[in-house]
């Protein structure tokens, strides 16, 4: 019998193998579902500059027996930037369409996630998806909306226009999927929590099927400093870059060749590297062949006159926001956050922040609690698999005056133009080398910190219980120091007693 050869769209093909991208099961696709759609809404409002004000609903649509699936509307609104209206039924109808594909920081890395929910909720509820948004123009769009799956495109069922009096701006996205609500519950609220951590300038509303609201109040309207698009980075690239720069590029001489399309590339930088390679800067770049473009990349992973990547394309929450979000959600009794310096993978510029809260609502675990954020993402599953993970079992904790009982938190946040995840789901970060090396570095440096201040507390509590021992006494050793002494008049303790009273105050 002969083999039959068909080609399939992105759309089938995930649609086909839905579990990779995180839905795996109801109450996984639920979280998911939610995760993607907010991850958007805070990527919009980044993009407008504007505090975030993101409203979640979830409202159950049909009664249940136990152990039954029940369909969900998922409502999530914002007031971000709003979608062009000629990229709107792309952005939600055609999988791997989107804006994030720039080289540059964002939540989202696939332009899948917004996709592939609606495209979930599409195949287990075979119903539309509604989106209105709005740039904040004198106009407002709405759409009704569904994904021709075979051929990867939206079918647009419905679409409106009506005036933006009030100049509204941002999208409102509705649609119905099959879900577990209850078992994703823990997660969702895991979720939504450490979202309101790592951005503490965002207000959070999640309203959920039993009509409980949850409010995440932000703490600061200052927001991290946006970050720029860049090019890409001679160490980072490959064969096939290469090829499509080749093609595109409007410049006739390898010099301005390497010049206006490679990040951090000068002129005399561009001489010394191709005199370095044997490539001739007077040679017109669409002229190169297979293997001088196969030469060209070995060459440029061999310089090393290159400079390393700066951080313009990063947006790091920063010490100030980070410890912000931490006392706003955790209230401990200490925190410490600090920065790495921008660091490389690969071409591909990162930084590492790290922080550990202790004491105060941070409870006692045999375990060290992590939260682990990417480009500002909380993530949830799969921790075993982590770098952080890794790197925190291999510390000698005992050495900073941690044991199992004591009640700290650790929070690792890598932020980078191409976050190293191992999988389509970004739920776990790969284990590089020189990640893993900057989380160890920075885990070590608050880990310090910690371990001085419970060393002063120790000092502290030490000092403390000496001059209560000497404030219960001193009055007994001034009347047997009395009767001792043969007087009837016992020496004047009160200036002392208020002098240790004073010094106990303090130490507290």
């Amino acid at each position: 019998m002969a083999q039959t050869f068909e080609e399939i769209s992105a759309a089938d093909f995930f649609y086909r193998n839905r579990d990779i991208a995180g839905f795996t099961n109801p109450a996984r696709a639920i979280f998911s579902s939610m995760r993607e759609l907010i991850e958007n809404a805070l990527d919009a409002s980044d993009l407008f500059n504007v505090s975030p004000d993101i409203y979640i609903r979830l409202s159950q649509e049909n009664e249940t027996e136990l152990g039954e699936v029940a369909v969900y509307t998922l409502r999530v609104e914002d007031n971000g930037s709003g979608i062009p209206p000629r990229h709107i039924p792309s952005a939600f109808g055609q999988v791997l369409f989107g804006s994030k594909y720039k080289l540059k920081q964002a939540r989202g890395t696939f332009g899948l996630g917004g996709t592939m929910a609606v495209l979930y909720g599409q195949i287990t509820t075979h119903k539309p998806v509604y989106v209105t948004s709005s740039t904040g123009t004198s106009k407002i769009y709405r759409y009704k909306l569904m994904i021709d799956i075979q051929r990867n495109r939206p079918l647009i069922l419905d679409r409106k226009i009506q005036i933006n009096k009030e100049k509204w701006h941002g999208t409102t996205v509705e649609f119905c999927l099959e879900g577990d609500y209850f078992r994703a519950m823990p997660k969702i609220l895991e979720y939504l929590k450490q979202t309101a951590l790592v951005t503490p300038y965002a207000n959070i509303t999640f309203t959920d099927p039993k009509g409980r609201l949850y409010k995440f109040t932000r703490a600061t309207t200052k927001m991290p400093t946006p970050p720029k698009e860049t090019l890409p980075h001679p160490y980072g690239v490959d064969v096939e870059i290469i090829q499509r720069l080749t093609r595109i590029t409007p410049y006739r001489n390898m010099l301005d060749f390497m010049k206006m399309h490679f990040h951090r590339v000068g002129e005399n930088t561009a001489n010394r590297f191709l005199e370095f390679a044997g490539i001739s800067e007077r040679k017109n770049p669409k002229k190169l062949k297979p293997h001088e473009i196969v030469k060209l990349v070995r060459m440029m992973k061999r310089f090393n006159g290159f400079l390393p990547p700066d951080a313009g394309c990063l947006s790091p929450l920063g010490e100030e926001l980070l410890k912000a979000g931490i006392l706003k959600e955790l209230r401990p009794e200490f925190v410490a956050v600090f920065q790495r310096k921008p660091s490389t993978y690969s071409g591909h510029p990162f930084i590492v922040e790290t922080a550990i809260a202790y004491g105060g609502n941070v409870p006692k675990k045999d375990d060290i609690p992590l939260y682990r954020f990417a480009n500002r993402i909380p993530l949830l599953y799969d921790e075993a698999s982590d770098v952080s993970v890794r790197v925190i079992r291999s510390i000698n904790w005992r050495r900073y005056r941690v044991s199992s009982e004591t009640p700290i938190i650790i929070l690792v946040h890598v932020c980078s133009t191409k976050v190293p995840y191992k999988t389509v789901g970004k739920e776990f970060i790969a284990d590089r080398p020189e990640v893993k090396r900057e989380i160890l570095n920075g885990i070590r440096e608050v880990a310090r910190q910690l371990q001085r201040f419970l060393t002063k507390q120790e000092h502290v509590e030490k000092e403390r219980r000496r001059l209560s021992v000497f404030s219960k006494y001193l009055p007994k050793i001034a009347r047997f120091s009395m009767e001792l002494a043969g007087k009837e008049k016992p020496p004047n303790i009160k200036k002392l007693l208020r002098t240790v009273r004073k010094l106990e105050k303090e130490k507290d």
